[in-house]
């Protein structure tokens, strides 16, 4: 099993008691390692300084052996017979003197030499003196070479210490040479002296004196390559120079034992390590205790928690005695059963119910139609038909305007009321689409003989309602469609009953069945919509952009995007020809939203070169009213990698006032995500300014009804002036379309108008004329 896994297996006390125990375990380890790094700090530094001593007294020790030579030698070669002897050539006297007076200082070797360094004389016997001879006389001969005062040298495997003073009467007619074997003692006095111990190797790697025992000794030849004394000893290798008094090709090894300098630090590790190892048992203990306290009354919350999720909210839960957090959660516990089920009908209100009404909001309503549908279906071809009357109130953006929103609610909640009294709940289902949108659900009907109903439905809305002291005469606009007759489905069937209400309310006929015909103004379009679809699904739509100079120094900073469309047959359909209808049937949302995808698509080409791009999309009332238009915004944003910055959504003010509400908070939504809004078409409309300065926009674009006709018209000069001073007084950018020459253009720099587009500058283009054409453009300013 993973360590993952069993992880998630643990409870919470068990967690809690491992979670403890590893964060001390972290902390004793970050210690001990702290204390590790120290003590390794200063036993480098003491075994550094201990080989440092060590090396220092060796060398003291082979200076006073020396001196003890040279005072030897000093004697002997002052001594009154031995000059005598000298002088006589008498070999025995000069071997006597030279072997009492070795005997006295205990040398091991004496010997005479003439002032040519040749052998006449040695105060020991010799076995095999033609083979020793050499040797010391290549010794003297060093020696008297001047610049060392000892001379360390190895003969017949033996190592030697030797020092050689001149004989003078007055000149110099001889040396004196005088040795000590350096022998296993010295290294044990070395050893005694500075803990250090001190071995010497010749060229041949062979020991010749050592102050380890014969276990160390291969490891002593081999150091150097293998490095297998480190493991044991710190060792300083001392390659000698001839400065220091030993031949050529010799070794000194100063060695400290590591485990003899780290052996006190191992016993302050092992107490902390045995301190760590009790406050480790004592720290679990004490965990375990207090988890255990805490996980009790969690699993008895746990166990009433899994009560509440069957839906069991009869039985309160056992009230804690504890007075800290645990047993707040208890008592909070308690708080959330009796109100889980009060939030639980509010929630539902919220998703299926008109708050304001008290209706079935759109979503409960489509479902409702789609379960009398699949009913229906369920019976077989005798299955009874579906109808939808929708109704839309007339004036009733005038009434918000002359009378304030709070009366318009009340004026929809009576609405309401009259819908239920005059439709009988057994036979129609009532619901709130949204704003002054109502709908009735009609059963066992078709459109033909539902009319009665909607009839009634007319002629209740001829009675004026009367609302603190202010009566209101209403009408609406009713549509119906049925289904199989006239859809195939619920989003069709809700499609085409509201595009009867729309025709109806045009027409002012009252009451209007669904017909294919009410589609379109001509039968070319009659399938408009079914071909609009596949104009989507098959790639028949292109992107157009017309741009917008900034007027302070001629630059493309933005551009408008446009649709068109490339029928197969028809050729290039004008954009009268099919937006109108698709704002009538909502297909206006589809089109949308295939702007932004191809435009956020687009944007690295928009934007390469360094010249960044704000691309307008015009959006439609159908859009704000679009509850869920900012999420597929977002979810459109992540899949592009695309900036909100980059986007400016022009709304007219038209599509803001047919429901102010919905669509201001809307805008808001769209204005928290980063998207820049301008208000399209400004002056044609008819909102008020105090309505505008609540809106969260960031540009207003001048009709270019108005900046076409101030060339010639000081009316029309005077609304553009006017509108520049209001936008920027409240801190907004100005954009005037319909630049037609270039004096609409100089009057509106004049004026201070921010950014213009028009066909003085450049109609709307494909994308890539569009890129070329700003390229060349930007050219054109450089030079």
């Amino acid at each position: 099993m993973k360590l993952g896994s069993m992880y998630a297996r643990w409870g919470v006390g068990t967690k809690f008691v491992a979670f403890s125990l590893v964060l001390l375990l972290l902390i004793q380890a970050a210690v001990y390692g702290v204390v590790q790094v120290n003590v390794e700090r200063n036993v480098r530094g003491q075994i550094k300084q201990e080989l440092a001593t060590g090396e220092k007294v060796w060398w003291q020790l082979l200076d006073q052996n020396a001196k003890q030579l040279r005072q030897g030698a000093d004697v002997v070669a002052k001594d009154f017979g031995f000059r005598s002897a000298l002088g006589t050539g008498d070999i025995e006297t000069l071997r006597s003197t030279l072997e009492n007076h070795g005997g006295r200082i205990k040398a091991n070797v004496t010997a005479f030499f003439d002032t040519q360094f040749a052998l006449k004389a040695t105060g020991f016997e010799m076995a095999a003196e033609d083979a020793f001879a050499p040797e010391l006389q290549r010794v003297a001969t060093e020696l008297g070479a001047g610049g060392v005062n000892y001379k360390i040298a190895q003969i017949d495997a033996k190592l030697y210490q030797f020092v050689m003073v001149p004989v003078k009467a007055p000149l110099t007619i001889g040396w004196v040479l005088m040795g000590f074997a350096l022998e296993q003692a010295q290294a044990d006095d070395m050893f005694k002296l500075s803990g250090v111990h001190i071995a010497l190797r010749d060229e041949a790697r062979n020991i010749l004196l050592s102050s380890l025992g014969a276990d160390a000794l291969p490891a002593l030849k081999n150091f150097g390559n293998q490095g297998d004394l480190t493991l044991q000893y710190a060792t300083l290798m001392v390659q000698t120079s001839e400065g220091q008094g030993q031949a050529k090709g010799f070794t000194t090894l100063v060695m400290r034992s590591i485990d003899e300098v780290v052996a006190p630090y191992r016993q302050v590790q092992l107490a902390l390590l045995l301190i760590t190892a009790i406050g480790l048992a004592l720290f679990a203990v004490g965990s375990a205790l207090l988890a255990q306290r805490v996980t009790v009354p969690l699993r008895s919350l746990a166990g009433a928690a899994e009560q509440l999720s069957r839906g069991d909210y009869s039985q309160a839960l056992p009230a804690m005695r504890h007075r800290d957090e645990v047993g707040d959660l208890s008592r909070a516990f308690n708080q959330m059963r009796s109100s889980i089920q009060s939030q639980q009908h509010e929630i539902m209100q919220l998703a299926y119910w008109d708050r304001l009404t008290g209706l079935p909001n759109r979503t409960q309503f489509r479902d409702l139609i789609k379960q009398s549908i699949q009913a229906s279906i369920a019976i077989g071809s005798e299955g009874p038909p579906v109808t939808v009357i929708m109704l839309n109130l007339d004036r009733f953006k005038h009434v918000n305007d002359v009378l304030g929103y709070a009366f318009g609610d009340r004026l929809l909640k009576a609405v309401a009321e009259r819908l239920r009294t005059h439709v009988p709940p057994e036979a129609a289902t009532v619901a709130r689409l949204g704003g002054d949108e109502f709908a009735v659900m009609v059963e066992d009907q078709n459109a033909h003989t539902a009319t009665a109903m909607a009839a009634m439905i007319a002629k209740a809305f001829e009675l004026p309602l009367t609302l603190e002291d202010q009566t209101v005469d209403l009408s609406a606009g009713i549509g119906l469609a049925s289904w199989p007759m006239h859809a195939q489905d619920v989003d069709m069937l809700l499609s085409r009953a509201e595009i009867a209400m729309y025709v109806a309310k045009r027409k002012t006929t009252g009451i209007q069945v669904y017909d294919p015909a009410l589609d379109s103004s001509s039968t070319q379009t009659l399938s408009l919509l079914t071909e609009l679809r596949h104009a989507v699904e098959d790639g028949q739509l292109r992107l157009y952009l017309q741009p917008k100079l900034n007027l302070s120094d001629n630059t493309v900073v933005a551009a408008e995007a446009l649709v068109r469309w490339q029928h197969p047959v028809r050729g290039l359909v004008p954009p009268m020809q099919f937006i109108p209808f698709a704002e009538q049937t909502g297909f206006v949302r589809q089109l949308t939203l295939w702007m932004f995808e191809e435009v956020a698509k687009e944007l690295p080409r928009l934007q390469s070169g360094g010249h960044p791009l704000r691309v307008a999309i015009n959006l439609s009332t159908r859009d704000l009213l679009d509850q869920d238009f900012p999420a597929k915004l977002d979810a459109m944003m992540l899949k592009h990698n695309a900036p909100t910055s980059a986007f400016c959504l022009e709304i007219t003010e038209s599509a803001i006032m047919d429901d102010p509400q919905r669509a201001e908070a809307t805008l808001n939504r769209l204005s928290e995500r980063g998207f820049k809004l301008s208000i399209d078409d400004f002056g044609t409309g008819y909102s008020s300014l105090a309505y505008l300065k609540r809106l969260p926009v960031n540009e207003l674009k001048i009709d270019k009804s108005f900046v076409m006709g101030m060339e010639k018209d000081e009316s029309d000069a005077k609304i553009v002036r006017s509108t520049i001073d209001l936008a920027h007084n409240l801190g907004l950018s100005v954009v005037a379309e319909g630049v037609e020459n270039q004096a609409i253009l100089d009057k509106l720099v004049e004026l201070q108008c921010d950014e213009a587009q028009g066909y003085y500058m450049s109609k709307p283009i494909p994308l890539p004329e569009f890129i070329a054409w700003r390229t060349k453009h930007q050219s054109t300013q450089a030079t």
